[in-house]
């Protein structure tokens, strides 16, 4: 059984990663104490994925640090706090004032120490570590600026194990700081180089799933952590329950990644019906596929008809026939052929696993590596260059010890990330016209 370490960065990641502990816990029937309370062998089979056993409790493998208290004391006063290790939280009392540079540079690098040795320990407890999972914020403190320190200083130790984020990108229209692009920039910089595979999350695609389609008025935080928790739960579900597709990080990775640099997905998760319509709806799989597939249950602002899937992977949950899943699955492809590359064969994997999420008979969470997500690259792009054109806000930055280079550096690695999914766009698109042009001196 192969082992995971998730760490949890600022005050986002620690939300997520906390509502994560919380869905899989009642999933593996783990209480907030630690203790188990069910009645399938399948519960616990591979447990040890993501939970250590000490004296018959079950403990997150999980490291938490901010470089503030605030967030601790809240996961601690929780309804699962007490679940982790006390000596699993990392924190100091400056904060990062959503400057990249101080979580990178300064006052992250002053408490990276005390983070690598609990990693370390969290390491060498695994016989058979298969890599480190790693939930934070590209836009905001200290998930931008620490949390790829951390990556990087991960990748240094461990340079043969896999590193899997859940990194929250900027909303595309609103924007809560004014660094933001300056921060997701050199944070994605740091992705491309460090992290072998990206679920990209956005807080615009969160609140129109559940405005628009769960008809929540009013939507909470803890409505959109419980969303990204369900999906996050939905796409490791092949790695804590046995006998699936990509069953681990370094299988995910080989059929998800077709090029090194093209790692970052787009996750989706159905179904997303509204409390009041749940009632009026049978469940079948055929609806879940529609569903998995349509652009509003992404939960990523971006519409994969803007691009062609390299790779797309599907988990579906409860118990249902394997054959109509297949036919389903085949049915979707061929309808919609021109959306996926074709140069890629078998570039669709299914996997399935008897046990629903919480509340659900049913569920399916979709992997999507499609050529569209560079629309997300260009728009924060487009802002940090007009930003760093007129040099605005670059003091805070170099006052903390960087460089000027850095920022065009980062600049440029991300123009070459979105031009490397055009040319594959591209080159499709020029092979289609050489056929039509072809077609018709035939005819002719």
């Amino acid at each position: 059984m192969r082992k995971i370490v998730l760490t949890q960065t600022g005050h986002c990641g620690n939300q997520i990663g906390t509502k994560f502990w919380e869905v899989i816990s009642d999933e593996h029937a783990i209480d907030s104490a630690g203790n188990y309370h069910g009645d399938s062998h399948l519960q616990l089979e591979y447990f040890k994925v993501y939970y250590n056993e000490v004296s018959g409790r079950y403990m997150p493998r999980s490291v938490l640090m901010d470089l503030e208290p605030g967030t601790m004391d809240s996961v601690r006063l929780g309804p699962f706090g007490q679940i982790f290790r006390p000596d699993n939280f990392i924190f100091s009392q400056s904060g990062a004032g959503n400057n990249w540079a101080k979580g990178h540079y300064t006052e992250g690098t002053e408490l990276m120490e005390s983070v690598m040795e609990v990693v370390r320990k969290k390491a060498e407890s695994c016989d058979c570590l298969q890599g480190f999972q790693l939930a934070h914020c590209l836009g905001g403190r200290t998930g931008s600026g620490m949390g790829t320190l951390l990556i990087t200083k991960i990748r240094e130790e461990y340079p043969d194990r896999i590193i899997n984020t859940f990194s929250i990108l900027p909303l595309p229209k609103v924007s809560d700081n004014m660094v933001e692009p300056y921060n997701a920039i050199l944070s994605v910089h740091q992705l491309i180089e460090n992290a072998d595979e990206t679920f990209c999350i956005d807080n615009e695609a969160l609140y129109d799933i559940c405005s628009r389609t769960l008809e929540l008025p009013t939507p909470t935080y803890g409505d959109l952590n419980h969303l990204v928790s369900a999906t996050v739960s939905g796409v490791t579900t092949c790695l804590h329950f046995p006998g699936q597709l990509n069953a681990d990080l370094q299988k995910l990775a080989v059929n998800m990644v077709p090029f090194p640099q093209l790692h970052f997905f787009m996750p989706g998760f159905a179904p997303l019906t509204s409390r009041g319509s749940q009632q009026y709806g049978a469940l079948t799989v055929a609806e879940l596929t529609q569903q998995m597939f349509d652009a509003k249950n992404m939960i990523v602002a971006c519409d994969p008809c803007h691009g062609r899937y390299l790779m797309v992977a599907d988990i579906f949950r409860g118990r249902m026939p394997m054959r109509e899943v297949d036919e389903q699955m085949l049915n979707i492809q061929n309808k919609n052929s021109s959306y996926f590359a074709d140069w890629l064969p078998n570039n669709v994997k299914t996997a399935i696993c008897d046990i629903p999420p919480q509340g659900l008979k049913m569920s399916a969470t979709f992997i999507g590596n499609n050529m569209a997500i560079q629309e997300l690259f260009k728009h924060v792009s487009e802002q940090f260059t007009a930003m760093f054109k007129g040099k605005a806000f670059l003091h805070w930055y170099t006052d903390e010890g960087m460089d000027e280079t850095e920022f065009a550096e980062a600049e440029s690695n991300i123009n070459d990330l979105v031009s490397e999914y055009q040319q594959h766009q591209d080159a499709k698109a020029k092979e289609e016209e050489e056929f039509e042009e072809y077609a018709e001196e035939e005819v002719a």
